[in-house]
């Protein structure tokens, strides 16, 4: 009788765990905003999570494109939705950034966001026109340092992550550079591939087609490990600055005060996501790396992102476009 009672009892519990994390999500579609346009990275990697968020939550998880405002938009749509778990944002380091960047703050990040989960990184690539006289890191730094400010760089925009890249870089550097900002990559792309600007700083999914074409020579990762999709480009720490990093990362957000419950059950469904084979399909073919985290995980990283950011913005005097 021990026995028996002993196995309807793990029967009872294998049954009640899917229950209660059924019971911990919402009732309704989950929607994921997204601050940037469609096609971008950003809305990649959040349309690769959607999918697979999708079959762990056994509902449907739809991606809502809220571009604008430096992605203050979707994170102020997420700030005041339902804390609930059925609105999440697809956040990236704007969101590490922006309460630096704009005055009065659109919204306090750690109080009025609750992390989910981290997803992934892809990497800023620094590259030039093929033309160029800088064939490696060490010559562009060589040519700052004996004429401060005369090499321009491109970005998409004042603020940007690359921009904000380029600056945590020139700062261990020891170099000041002539930042040349635009609205939006193509544009940056447009003048450094015709020539009128020498260098350009973007994430790996925009330079990647322009150098293949043989349009762009890219000069360095500004990430920890090489990219798979650029084998040949040192990382930043191989060209003389170890332990130096500036990727692109992206994790997903809940409004501040969503359950506890609802949270944990949504983190383990995006940890999941982010280490299935086609999320990390997704983000190598973006020139990036899955790399799954906790809610407490994220939350770290996103402190200390908050932190460098802030320091770097005060101290440069940054402004948004």
């Amino acid at each position: 009788m021990k026995r028996q009672a002993f196995l309807w009892a793990g029967a009872a519990l294998a049954f009640a765990a899917p229950l209660a994390f059924a019971q911990s999500l919402p009732s309704g579609p989950v929607k994921i905003v997204v601050g940037y346009s469609a096609g971008g990275a950003v809305d990649v990697v959040a349309r690769a999570v959607a999918v697979r968020l999708q079959a762990e939550l056994k509902q449907p998880v739809i991606v809502d494109n809220k571009p604008g405002g430096g992605s203050n938009i979707a994170a102020r749509t997420v700030v005041t939705s339902p804390a609930d778990g059925a609105t999440l944002l697809m956040a990236a380091n704007a969101v590490a950034a922006n309460m630096a960047l704009y005055q009065p703050a659109p919204y306090d990040v750690e109080k009025d966001l609750a992390p989910v989960a981290l997803i992934g990184r892809v990497p800023v690539i620094i590259a030039v026109n093929p033309e160029s006289p800088y064939k490696t890191l060490a010559q562009l730094i060589e040519a700052a340092k004996a004429k401060p400010e005369s090499v321009g760089y491109a970005t998409p925009g004042n603020g940007s992550t690359p921009h904000l890249a380029m600056e945590l870089f020139a700062s261990a550097a020891k170099i000041n550079f002539m930042h040349v900002p635009y609205k939006g990559g193509a544009q940056a792309l447009t003048d450094v591939i015709g020539g009128q600007v020498p260098v350009v700083a973007l994430n790996a999914l925009e330079i990647l087609p322009h150098w293949k074409s043989g349009k762009l020579r890219p000069l360095a990762v500004l990430s920890a490990k090489r990219s798979a999709l650029f084998p040949d480009v040192p990382t930043i720490a191989e060209s003389g600055f170890p332990g130096f990093e500036a990727s692109v990362w992206y994790g997903l957000m809940a409004p501040a005060g969503t359950p506890k419950p609802v949270l944990a059950a949504l983190s383990a469904a995006a940890v999941k996501a982010a280490h299935s084979t086609e999320v990390k399909e997704r983000l190598a073919q973006a020139g990036g790396d899955s790399t799954p985290g906790d809610a407490a995980a994220f939350a770290k990283h996103l402190h200390a992102e908050r932190e460098r950011y802030t320091k770097l913005i005060t101290a440069a005097k940054i402004k948004p476009d």
